[in-house]
């Protein structure tokens, strides 16, 4: 019996294997299973020897987030997620299998015609173009999922340069607190030497003192910012505890601005932007794949029916289409067009919304630049000036206690304004640079490296 059917077996499924190809895309290459390593190097576990123990740099910082931030790493998956269902798209549908009796249980039609057992192999074959839209779709949603991705990397890489200018800033404050508390101590002494001597009232050690505790104050509140930002540093590549020891910097570094007109004329770098072109072109396809869906298929068959009583066979094809009477996916299109028309206006939102904190970041980095310049062409000189005028007048009696202090007040109340416009300055450097998608001048060297 086995014999019987294998010839028509064989015929039927030679025949729908070769109807199958009907609509298939000759140039269609094989899709990669796995996503490239350098356009996704995340996905690492993090590794604490991984982490420098000494002295860290920006590079290193970057480097260790691209490999290990956990958020990148969900990003990555989903991209994968995303090339995976593009591999599902160009698959063909299953053959499917079907046996069936008949005559069987009646007597005078067994006696007609003897028990039938059909088996047969039925195809549905796609027509319109549904596979090569559906795969076309398919590949221009996993493009979006690397624009995503894309985002994510500069977003992180952002927030990493940030974070690392808040530890730097916040050891140079650490430093600047450290110098305070010295001078304090060196003014406690002259002041206490002083009241021993008999030239000043005792009431100007009692200020002194009460100077130098509001310093050592200032100071561990300096420590404390500083092991917090370390903290927020080192989760960015998943690290609860940090293992570096410092960072190395130079905050000093900031010099002229291009002009806002020049920056927005390479917004079209921005991620967030270059991904509306990708974005509009899967919403086409998605159109293309409705318009497909409404062109009927067909489901071609064909078996051979064993006759038992006169030991015999015949061969069974047909093929079935339904008719589009009713459902044309008049819906599925209409919708689909909506959702183009919603795509193009998301854009030109997300043009003027870019190029609005384009300009606001601008104004910022703009305002730190000339508070920088202000700070160390006009303030900072005159400060330093003072206190050390203030300071010699005092040894040599000439002045009072107050107004030493009042003067150093001023210097380090400057020193850290300047400091903190600089990490300003930076921020805002790293923030406009998002934006633009690039770096601020094109041909410098990074100022931080």
């Amino acid at each position: 019996m086995c014999s019987n059917y294998a010839l028509p077996l064989g015929i039927a499924f030679s025949l729908i294997l070769t109807t199958g190809q009907v609509g298939a895309n000759p140039t269609d290459k094989k899709m990669p299973l796995a996503h490239q390593e350098e356009q996704n190097p995340a996905g690492r576990n993090p590794s604490a020897s991984d982490e420098p123990s000494g002295t860290l740099v920006l590079p290193q910082a970057l480097a260790l987030a691209l490999t290990q931030n956990p958020e990148l790493a969900a990003f990555s998956w989903e991209t994968r997620a995303r090339e995976a269902a593009t591999l599902q798209a160009r698959f063909f549908p299953n053959p499917t299998f079907g046996a069936n009796a008949a005559n069987f249980g009646n007597r005078v039609i067994r006696g007609f015609d003897g028990d039938v057992v059909t088996l047969e192999l039925s195809q549905l074959i796609e027509l319109g173009g549904k596979r090569a839209a559906r795969t076309e779709a398919a590949a221009l949603t996993k493009e979006l999922a690397d624009w995503d991705y894309e985002a994510k990397r500069v977003d992180v890489l952002t927030q990493v340069s940030q974070t690392f200018i808040e530890v730097l800033t916040a050891q140079q404050r650490l430093v600047l607190s450290q110098q305070t508390q010295e001078l304090a101590n060196q003014m406690m002494a002259t002041t206490s030497a002083r009241v021993q001597a008999g030239k000043v009232s005792p009431v100007e050690e009692t200020k002194a003192r009460v100077a130098l505790a509001s310093v050592r104050i200032e100071l561990m509140r300096a420590r404390k910012e500083l092991e917090a930002a370390r903290k927020r540093l080192a989760a960015s590549w998943g690290s609860t505890e940090p293992r570096f020891e410092a960072v190395a910097g130079n905050l000093d570094a900031a010099q002229s601005l291009p002009s806002l007109a020049s920056l927005l004329q390479r917004l079209a770098n921005n991620p967030d932007l270059a991904r509306w072109a990708t974005e509009i072109t899967q919403r086409q396809a998605l159109i293309t794949m409705e318009k497909a869906k409404a062109v009927p298929d067909v489901t071609a068959t064909l078996g051979a029916s064993k006759y038992l009583m006169p030991n015999d066979y015949a061969l069974v094809v047909g093929f079935s289409i339904p008719l589009p009477v009713f459902d044309r996916n008049q819906g599925g299109i209409l919708e689909a067009e909506h959702r183009l028309t919603k795509a193009e206006e998301e854009r030109r939102s997300a043009e003027v919304r870019i190029a609005t904190a384009l300009n606001t970041a601008y104004q910022k980095l703009d305002a730190a630049h000339a508070e920088v310049s202000a700070l160390r062409q006009e303030v900072l000189p005159g400060a330093q000036s003072a206190y050390d005028a203030s300071r010699e007048g005092y040894r040599l009696g000439k002045f009072g206690f107050l107004d030493v202090l009042d003067a150093q007040r001023i210097l380090f109340g400057a020193k850290t304004q300047t400091l903190l416009a600089l990490a300003d300055y930076h921020k805002a450097v790293a923030d406009v640079e998002r934006l633009i998608g690039g770096s601020l001048d094109e041909n410098k060297q990074e100022a931080l490296q």
